[in-house]
């Protein structure tokens, strides 16, 4: 990371995340395929309409992980053996708590927050069963996630993205076992996804346990006196990150509500299209955490100009590669949603939305890779601020002012596009201000 060419370290660093984060949207995505063809658009709507509502619950602490990976990434930039030791500590604390804290919210608001979402009445007990059953296998994700950010900040992708493919295989098996096979359908779904967490958690432990470096992990450390200098360091990144995160799936629960206005159908819909919304999403979002680590540690090591270089290649790659595979996806929407309905009415919305925001999700990439960029310079806040404000307070306005725009899908789904452009904006601005501010001060 902190020497030669940049641009092929950086795509090698990059593909396992792209292929991490397409099998972990794939362990929701089986979920939705297989009800959707084995039980019907009911079940369907079930599950898919609870991946906002789990996004709202976990991404506090996914946002934190972000956190874990900027803070050990910076202590090697400066050879700080100590740092690194005592933040793989203080990371195995956070996910043991936080994984516990998302179990017990998960089981106790399943029920009233689908129902003042407004979820339709013959989709709602499917909906909060499975969000219950879901919700046990929360504590093993925030394990895997905060693991794989501590690996991610010595530039190893790989190992997690191994743990990935194995509980990926273990997810459509139990899923195609369980639903198929014992006609279990959303609690199918949902056991299985728990049990592939499971998996993921332990291989991922193992692996840490196992390694010799600074970022070996042992379990004694999880019952040590907290080391609050380091849980601060961390969540002074990660806690802007998590509520950023926090606040953007609190819109999209918003805009849930407004899609649940138009019935089953709608909903099911929305949930087939926005499968891949989220695919194209973890191809930017893979740059995006390049970004973090090859930022991170060049600024510990004080090369600012390798910093901004990283910034640049980071979102030429993102883009790019974000625009390829929107147009491919819209091109093949049919057969593409034809994975998780042939019901007529249910392809209509998703064809209408894929149409809407999928083409047009390239537009969000300039914001995601300044945002990880300031982040990886030690300024998470303003970043967090501005993509509160430009994708989450306009979204909460758009969907409060839908009724004036005659009811009409397509332009409740336009909410999406016009909030990527105007936060581009807003975040540009951000980034130029700081980047002078943080040369300056190094010159001086």
């Amino acid at each position: 990371m902190l020497k030669g060419p940049l641009a092929r370290p950086m795509i090698v660093f990059a593909l396992p995340l792209i292929a991490s984060g397409i099998l972990q949207q794939s362990f929701n995505s089986v979920d939705v395929a297989v009800v959707g063809r084995f039980t019907g658009s009911a079940a369907l709507a079930a599950v898919g309409s609870n991946g906002p509502v789990i996004s709202l619950i976990v991404n506090m602490f996914i946002g934190l992980a972000v956190g874990v990976n900027v803070v050990i990434a910076k202590c090697i930039g400066q050879r700080n053996s100590a740092g690194v030791r005592a933040a793989v500590g203080a990371t195995a604390q956070l996910a043991v708590f936080g994984g516990l804290l998302l179990f017990a919210i998960g089981m106790g608001v399943s029920r009233p927050i689908l129902e003042l979402l407004g979820t339709p009445a013959d989709v709602l007990d499917q909906a909060v069963l499975y969000l219950r059953v879901y919700s046990i296998g929360m504590p093993f994700m925030v394990i895997y996630n905060f693991g794989a950010a501590i690996l991610r900040s010595v530039g190893d992708t790989r190992r997690p993205f191994y743990s990935l493919v194995v509980a990926g295989f273990v997810n459509v098996g139990l899923n195609f076992l369980l639903v198929a096979g014992f006609g279990m359908g959303v609690a199918g779904v949902a056991w299985g996804t728990v049990i592939s967490n499971v998996v993921n958690a332990g291989i991922i432990t193992v692996i840490l346990m196992r390694e010799k470096g600074d970022i070996r992990l042992s379990l004694r450390s999880v019952f040590m006196r907290p080391d609050f200098g380091q849980l601060g360091k961390i969540a002074g990144i990660g806690f802007p990150a998590g509520l950023q995160g926090t606040v953007f799936a609190f819109s999209n629960v918003f805009i849930l509500s407004a899609i649940n206005t138009f019935g089953a159908d709608g909903s099911a819909g929305s949930a087939a299209a926005i499968n891949f919304e989220v695919y194209c999403y973890f191809v930017i979002n893979a740059f995006g955490q390049t970004a973090v680590a090859f930022t991170s540690q060049n600024f510990g090591a004080g090369q600012l100009d390798r910093c901004r270089r990283v910034f640049g290649l980071a979102l030429i790659m993102s883009l790019v590669s974000a625009l390829v595979l929107n147009v491919v996806l819209v091109l093949c929407r049919y057969e593409a949603i034809s994975i998780f309905t042939t019901d007529p009415g249910v392809v209509q919305f998703a064809s209408e939305r894929m149409v809407t925001v999928l083409l047009f999700q390239s537009i969000a990439c300039y914001y995601e890779m300044a945002g990880a960029s300031m982040r990886g310079l030690g300024y998470s806040m303003t970043p967090a601020l501005i993509t509160i404000f430009g994708t989450c307070v306009l979204r909460l306005l758009w969907v409060w002012a839908f009724h004036g725009f005659d009811g009409e899908f397509s332009h409740l789904m336009m909410v999406y596009p016009v909030s990527w452009a105007l936060t581009d904006i807003a975040m540009a601005v951000a980034y130029i201000r700081i980047f002078r501010k943080i040369r300056v001060r190094a010159v001086s």
